[in-house]
């Protein structure tokens, strides 16, 4: 994704108040601002060392309202889901806009009850996988990763320089789904080694929470064979 930078230019007095007018007209997604606070601050109580890198997340987040908007300057909450396969492979979209290799992400919308099912929307609408082909690892409200990134102007859309304050999800994908792109903002993805994808510090992160998947689905197969076993036991003693 775009790093994060200390400063980020204002926008316009045309562009602030063309984005006042659209912002009371906006809904927004059911997810409130105070949900965003508490959300922000568990992550930070899991990980106070990123407590600098978010700086301009909770200045912002301190005073802002509506911040789910996708009309709320000088930025807003996004989502972004990290969808991994059995082999350790990471899902990334070559994004038409922005002209980089991105994972699966975008805005919240009036629908998405919590900002973890903004990230399944997104996955699902970008890539065509759904709940039947991926499974959301950890916590199911809270984001494997928050991260702060700058995205450019874009004079068509009427949008300043702003900050994206992205929420970002871990899947794993179950099965051998194929990824169906969502054309008008995508046109390509691929799969690489989700260590090479250059993810920083959620790179860690992200490699022991499938480390903690790993061991689930190992205890869940032991219980199931378990389970087998006793089942054929019992059948034998009924037949004596």
């Amino acid at each position: 994704m775009i790093s994060a930078m200390a400063t980020v230019s204002q926008p316009s007095a045309d562009a602030i108040i063309g984005a006042m007018s659209d912002l009371l007209s906006q809904p927004s997604c059911q997810v409130t601002d105070q949900d965003v606070r508490n959300l922000v601050a568990r992550y930070l109580e899991l990980h106070p060392d990123q407590t600098d890198r978010l700086a301009v997340f909770t200045d912002a987040l301190a005073s802002g309202e509506r911040m789910t908007s996708r009309k709320t300057w000088p930025g807003h909450v996004t989502v972004g889901a990290f969808v991994v396969d059995d082999r350790g492979r990471l899902l990334q979209i070559a994004h038409k806009a922005l002209g980089r290799w991105l994972n699966p992400g975008g805005h919240t919308e009036p629908g998405d009850a919590t900002l973890a099912d903004a990230a399944r929307r997104e996955l699902r609408e970008e890539t065509g996988l759904g709940a039947g082909q991926v499974t959301l690892l950890g916590d199911p409200v809270l984001p494997l990763a928050i991260d702060a990134h700058r995205i450019p102007a874009n004079p068509a859309k009427g949008e300043p320089e702003h900050w994206h304050f992205d929420f970002r999800y871990a899947f794993r994908l179950t099965g051998t789904a194929a990824v169906e792109l969502q054309l008008e903002e995508v046109d390509d993805h691929r799969w690489i080694p989700f260590e090479e994808a250059g993810l920083g510090p959620d790179t860690a992160r992200l490699a022991a929470l499938l480390d903690q998947d790993v061991v689930v689905q190992d205890v869940d197969q032991d219980l199931d064979r378990n389970l087998v076993q006793d089942t054929a036991l019992d059948h034998g003693h009924t037949r004596l």
